[in-house]
Parts: C-alpha cells; sequence; structure tokens
C-alpha cells in the first residue's frame, strides 16, 4: 500500500507549523519545530520570495494531506465527495477526514498519532459495532461504537496512548471511555469544534480552478 515515507519533523519544518505526527514528542521540547522552525533543506533559513496565490492555496492543501496522512490521489477523491455534498464544500471535506476510521481511533486515543491508530486499524486491533475493521478510510458514521479489540487491550503502546488522549480531553464530537478503550462518535464535528489554523477555504478554491 503506497504511503509518505518522508521524516515526520520534516513535513512539519516544511509547513512551519505542529502537524503532531510523532504523537507525544511533538508535546515536547523535542519537537523539531521548537528547535527549527525554518522549512528543512541547504536554503531553510534564507528568507524566501512572498508566496504567490497559488503557492498559498497549494502550501495549505499540502498541510492538509500531511496532518491526515493522505497521499495526493485519495485526496483529490475525499474533495470532489466532499464537494458533492449539500452545505459548505471546505467544512464538508474537514468532516470526511475526520470521520476516517484511523481520525477517529486517533481522537479516541487509540493511537499517539494518526499514523499509529491506522496501524493498529490494519492490524485488526479495531472494532465498529463489535466487528474487525482493518480499512482505515472506513466512513464512520454518527452513533458508530469504536472500540480497541480484547486481544490489544493489552499492548502497552494503546494503553500508554489512551492515558495521554484522556489527560488532554476528547473533542466535544465523540465520547470516550478510557478504561474499557471504547467510544461513541456522536455526530459530525462542526467546524467550530476543528483546529483554527487550517483554511480549507484555500483548498476549495485550489481544486475550484
Amino acid at each position: 500500500m503506497a504511503r509518505n515515507l518522508d521524516a515526520k519533523c520534516r513535513q512539519c519544518r516544511r509547513e512551519g507549523e505542529k502537524l503532531f505526527l510523532k504523537g507525544e514528542k511533538c508535546f515536547t521540547d523535542k519537537c523539531a519545530i521548537e528547535r527549527r522552525s525554518y522549512a528543512p533543506g541547504q536554503h531553510g533559513q534564507k528568507s524566501g520570495s512572498r508566496l504567490s496565490d497559488f503557492g498559498k492555496q497549494l502550501r495549505e492543501k499540502q498541510k492538509l494531506r500531511r496532518t491526515y496522512g493522505i497521499l495526493e490521489r485519495q485526496f483529490r477523491k475525499i474533495y470532489f465527495e466532499a464537494d458533492r455534498r449539500k452545505g459548505v464544500t471546505g467544512e464538508n471535506l474537514l468532516q470526511e477526514l475526520e470521520s476516517r476510521l484511523d481520525a477517529v481511533a486517533y481522537r479516541m486515543g487509540f493511537g499517539v498519532s494518526r499514523s499509529e491508530a491506522r496501524q493498529a486499524v490494519r492490524h485488526n486491533a479495531i472494532l465498529v459495532n463489535g466487528k474487525r475493521v482493518n480499512l482505515p478510510s472506513y466512513r464512520v458514521r454518527p452513533g458508530d461504537l469504536i472500540e480497541v479489540a480484547e486481544g490489544a487491550k493489552g499492548q502497552l503502546r494503546i494503553k500508554a496512548s489512551v492515558e495521554a488522549a484522556e489527560s488532554r480531553g476528547f473533542p466535544e464530537w465523540i465520547e470516550v471511555d478510557s478504561k474499557a478503550m471504547k467510544g461513541k462518535f456522536k455526530a459530525l464535528p462542526q467546524r467550530s469544534e476543528l483546529p483554527s489554523n487550517i483554511n480549507e477555504s484555500l483548498v476549495v478554491e485550489l481544486y475550484s480552478k
């Protein structure tokens, strides 16, 4: 299966902000952005030329792709699905991304990062409504129950991840029982509940050309 093999800290530095790709490390002073907030590469510290409108749109799209760990072809497909739905395309896009099973598992603390949550899904460690689902792109719907499979509940990495997520708190659109390692996807998130550092309108402008 195709995936992005670029170094995760390098991806964050390229976008100039934390994308939280390495779990708990992102919350410490070991984070690459804390030490080197400039772009990677030989000319990273030089002040580059001002980005064109297209450049800003492209960077925002790349940031969103990297945040959710999705390759270009799949991201484009998700965008056009969001565009076909009723409502605001940008908000629909974020809802499509947040309702993927790997994203929901991450939000519930079943992985310290989206990539680790994706791995848990692929390894049959996550159940949806009592059934094993190993497709990270599986669309979770409001009311679905997500839980860690019984055989995976003893894994130290998952236990530590759930504890860390509980200490930071969970989003409003999910409900989690950390001790039982299960939760409910209550509703699609509203735009006001999602990070303000994402400018999805730039992505819409890019694909609307």
